[in-house]
């Protein structure tokens, strides 16, 4: 949801379209600086969310930051903004900070993994954010972007060194073009028990719910309207019915139109499908 106005603003939109969670950015996503958080913008954002009831709410952070850079510069400025990120997140009450896990731009997997690491190490060992979790949002694995593989963010996860605040957000469409194919019941849990072998069921914290314009394994980022993609609406169907996730936060990140109908449109799909089938445990999904 968009905070143009104020970070306040996203609770009126949100609830607009009819929203149970959602996400945000806490700054531009697009640039370094960001404004003061004032004592005001907090105390209004907490009114909005309570007016509301809208919750938990993700942040997502900056695009710039890459905590997987080799370039020293480059890193530290990223580690300086994340800390910013995380710190937003603790003032305002936001539980959860969605990161992609970086990028090595060509000096490798395994170093762009370390530096990652390293860098969460010293943030986390500072205590900079409180009890805010990171979460590492699963790739679609484009060009050097580190989280394309589950292996990859299990590494991260093992060699943090608080573990506590790390989780993980699945996003369908990432997931997808990374070669996870979830369309058909074999695939789909297959992929999911794979995961949770991986990571554990534990630190699966939320996913980001879209459909992928790019085939499967394509490495291509391109979101699409839910059931308007490769993906289609299967696997959507047996996502919105998997009782194992059935109480985490869902958020999408699917194209927009101006009046808010392409978001009325896709949730209300989504909660069409899990108002049919049943659940993990075999009873009827309400």
């Amino acid at each position: 949801m968009s905070v143009a106005g104020g970070l306040h603003t996203a609770f009126a939109r949100g609830e607009a379209v009819g929203c149970g969670t959602m996400q945000i950015f806490s700054k531009n996503e697009r640039q370094w600086q960001a404004k003061p958080l004032l004592d005001e913008d907090i105390q209004r954002f907490k009114a909005e969310q309570a007016r509301t009831g809208i919750g938990p709410i993700l942040v997502h952070d900056s695009y710039l930051i890459n905590l997987a850079s080799p370039k020293d510069e480059l890193w530290e400025k990223s580690i300086s903004a994340f800390a910013h990120e995380l710190e937003h997140c603790n003032r305002l009450g936001i539980p959860y900070l969605v990161t992609h896990p970086g990028a090595h731009t060509g000096s490798g997997c395994d170093p762009g993994l370390e530096r990652e690491a390293e860098a969460l190490n010293r943030l986390f060992a500072e205590g900079v954010g409180g009890d805010t979790v990171v979460l590492l949002e699963t790739t679609a694995g484009q060009g050097t972007c580190l989280g394309g593989r589950f292996e990859e963010l299990a590494w991260l996860i093992e060699h943090v060194s608080h573990p506590e605040r790390l989780g993980v957000c699945v996003d369908t469409c990432h997931i997808f073009a990374a070669g996870y194919d979830i369309r058909t019941p074999q695939g789909y849990e297959a992929v999911f028990d794979r995961l949770i072998s991986v990571v554990g069921s534990q630190r699966i914290k939320a996913f980001h719910l879209n459909d992928s314009r790019g085939t499967l394994g394509s490495h291509l980022d391109r979101h699409a309207g839910i059931g308007e993609g490769e993906i289609g609406l299967e696997a959507f169907r047996m996502l919105m019915n998997d009782q194992r996730f059935a109480t985490l936060p869902m958020v999408l990140e699917t194209p927009k139109d101006d009046d808010g109908s392409a978001d009325i449109r896709n949730l209300s799909l989504l909660r069409s499908l899990r108002s049919e089938g049943l659940t993990q445990n075999g009873e009827k999904a309400g």
